[in-house]
């Protein structure tokens, strides 16, 4: 697979699936302009996120930020199952006040690094009664006042999970990759996308030729140095963009060398041009994606 790509599209607040994977299906790297939380419930699973491997137990939760790059490894045809919440960006950008940030968990989870976390049995039987509850309000969907409460029950599920990060029981369990390098790689990318990022630079930088630079990056990511710098830069020059930074001024501060070429890859990845207080979700539409 010589690229990634975004799949999935959000329309709506939130979207809930409870899935069940019987056979040794494949899954590509890819990435949503959504938050997901998946809650494992049992597989022989292996998650890959921006270059870091995490083998999940039962009960584990995955934290999978907007435009992180991931993909599930299904190791044997045991069945997978999870239940998954997909959290649109203003959804979440609703409760961000100082005392109620709900975003917190994904926030923590990119700041270390760790995607995953396990919980103490407290929080995880009351995560189980809300998932239940959640499903079997969708499933009855005529009720009144459904979509109220089943956006109440996503917002206790939200606040229980972020009582459960801060806890200093829950546990960070940890992550394995093919080569330590390439991380500090791509924390180095992700840090300086304003900077000149060429494969040279960064085989200089790193102590390490060109083309093994470029074969461990693919062997540990699944996706090249390049795709991968430019839809990095192009979410950055997204999020200035709708921060009010000027479209001009964006483009050159996410990195990029000349206009025509960004106004080009924004258009071609978000289906838009860049304008000031673009706030676009993508697509229409409801698929669910892992």
């Amino acid at each position: 697979m010589d690229t990634y790509q975004k799949t999935g599209y959000l329309t709506e607040n939130f979207r809930y699936f409870h899935l069940c994977t019987n056979s040794q299906q494949e899954f590509h790297y890819h990435y949503h302009e959504f938050y997901k939380i998946l809650f494992f419930l049992k597989g022989d699973v292996t998650y890959h996120i921006e270059g870091r491997t995490f083998q999940l137990v039962p009960g584990d939760i995955v934290l999978i930020p907007a435009e992180e790059i991931h993909r599930p490894q299904l190791n044997t045809d045991t069945c997978y199952e999870r239940e998954i919440l997909y959290l649109s960006f203003d959804f979440l950008n609703s409760f961000q006040k100082p005392e109620e940030d709900l975003s917190l968990c994904f926030s923590n989870a990119r700041k270390r690094q760790s995607y995953v976390i396990r919980i103490p049995s407290f929080y995880q039987k009351h995560m189980v009664d809300l998932f239940l509850r959640l499903e079997e309000e969708i499933s009855e969907n005529t009720l009144y006042a459904g979509k109220l409460y089943q956006e109440n029950l996503v917002t206790e599920l939200l606040i229980l999970l972020n009582r459960a990060v801060l806890n200093q029981q829950s546990i960070y369990p940890d992550n394995t990759c093919q080569n330590e390098k390439i991380l500090l790689i791509l924390d180095y990318i992700n840090n300086h996308l304003s900077d000149d990022l060429t494969i040279d630079n960064l085989s200089e930088r790193f102590f390490i030729s060109r083309y093994h630079l470029m074969h461990l990056f693919k062997t540990s990511t699944g996706y090249t140095v390049g795709n991968y710098i430019t839809i990095k830069r192009l979410f950055f020059a997204k999020a200035l963009i709708q921060s009010g930074t000027p479209v001009t001024e964006a483009c050159y501060l996410s990195g990029f060398q000349n206009y025509s070429t960004f106004s080009r890859a924004y258009k071609k990845h978000f289906h838009t041009n860049a304008k000031n207080r673009e706030f676009s979700n993508g697509h229409s539409g409801n698929s669910v994606v892992e």
